[in-house]
């Protein structure tokens, strides 16, 4: 009896000494990682958001960029607003639940795709191209779909749209999803673990290609290891699979022009599974294939993604062209090889030649 009351309270002990340890690690990322923009109260839940308005003579139109899983709108603000200054009106902004976002009622991808959309009418953003990367993507495949007057244009950059085979995702996604057990782990392990982990993480999303120089913490991607942020991006993982399954057959219905970036070394999704199926199910979708590109083109080939943003708005642009030129940039990376295996999938024959 003396011993399981001392493990019951070892227990409770490490478990407030984690907890401790995970409101101190809050406190110090959020110091160093205070808002960029404006808050917009959106169907009762604060979305924060950097909004640039259309400049003097802008040559294309506005864009509304929709970031990725453990992600915040630094990650694509950082690489493209630089090339679309005094070029395009700009909207980025932290999906809800992530960054400096509240979550609200927000909780499936359809919601999320409305708030954009509300969020765009809001600032008077009457249709835009977007551009969305990774999980983005699946969010950007409703908004599409549901708002197809918003959507001038397309550019999917390295995402995720389709059911893969066993449907399978990390099992901390799965545990942190789970109801009480969930709270539990986001609420003393997530943040001590990701923090160990992160580094090692951030090479292999962007492996083979270069992690640029303090990305990490330019992009304040420990945002994400906050409880809440960890929740929300979680449960949004959960329900990734169930979601591509039943939208993708619709996929068809989407008219505007669409553009499809992904590199044949992506290291964290299938790109033979949901690039090359946004090519085949979207009509007139053009892929853009780029060899030894892993999954972050937005930071490894902005180039290109600006290409894309430009193409999609109809301009007349030659992407393989752009391809090629980052290919032979980009050729000789090797980083993190050893460290990152490439993932393979069943369904070879869907890959291009």
């Amino acid at each position: 009896m003396n011993l399981l009351c001392a493990a019951l309270l070892f227990l409770v002990a490490l478990f407030f000494a984690l907890a401790g340890v995970t409101r101190a690690g809050v406190w110090s990322i959020e110091r160093r990682n205070p808002p960029v923009g404006a808050f917009a109260e959106i169907g009762g839940a604060r979305i924060h958001h950097v909004h640039i308005p259309a400049p003097a003579g802008a040559d294309l139109p506005p864009v509304v960029f929709i970031h990725g899983a453990s992600a915040n709108l630094k990650d694509q603000m950082l690489p493209l607003k630089p090339l679309l200054e005094g070029r395009a009106e700009m909207l980025f902004l932290d999906r809800p639940g992530f960054g400096w976002s509240a979550r609200g009622d927000n909780e499936t991808l359809a919601a999320q795709a409305d708030t954009i959309a509300a969020l765009m009418d809001r600032l008077g953003i009457e249709r835009a191209a977007i551009v969305a990367h990774s999980f983005g993507g699946a969010i950007t495949t409703a908004f599409a779909r549901r708002h197809p007057e918003k959507t001038l244009g397309l550019v999917f950059v390295s995402p995720a749209t389709h059911p893969w085979p066993g449907g399978a995702t990390a099992w901390y996604y799965k545990l942190a999803a789970t109801p009480v057990i969930g709270w539990l782990f986001s609420e003393t392990l997530a943040y001590p673990a990701g923090m160990l982990r992160i580094g090692d993480a951030t090479a292999c999303v962007f492996s083979p290609n270069k992690v640029p120089e303090f990305y990490i913490d330019d992009a304040s991607i420990p945002l994400v290891l906050r409880p809440s942020a960890f929740r929300a991006n979680a449960r949004d993982v959960a329900q990734l699979y169930d979601y591509v399954h039943a939208a993708s057959p619709s996929y068809r219905e989407i008219k505007a022009p669409t553009v499809v970036i992904s590199g044949d070394r992506d290291k964290v999704v299938y790109a033979t599974i949901h690039s090359v199926g946004l090519e085949r199910d979207i009509p007139g979708a053009e892929l853009v294939w780029v060899r030894n590109l892993g999954h972050k083109p937005d930071w490894t080939a902005p180039d290109l993604v600006l290409g894309a943003i430009q193409k999609a708005s109809g301009k007349d642009i030659d992407l393989q062209a752009l391809a090629r030129t980052v290919e032979g940039r980009i050729a000789s990376d090797a980083y993190n090889d050893g460290k990152c295996p490439d993932i393979k999938v069943p369904d070879a024959e869907l890959a291009p030649g």
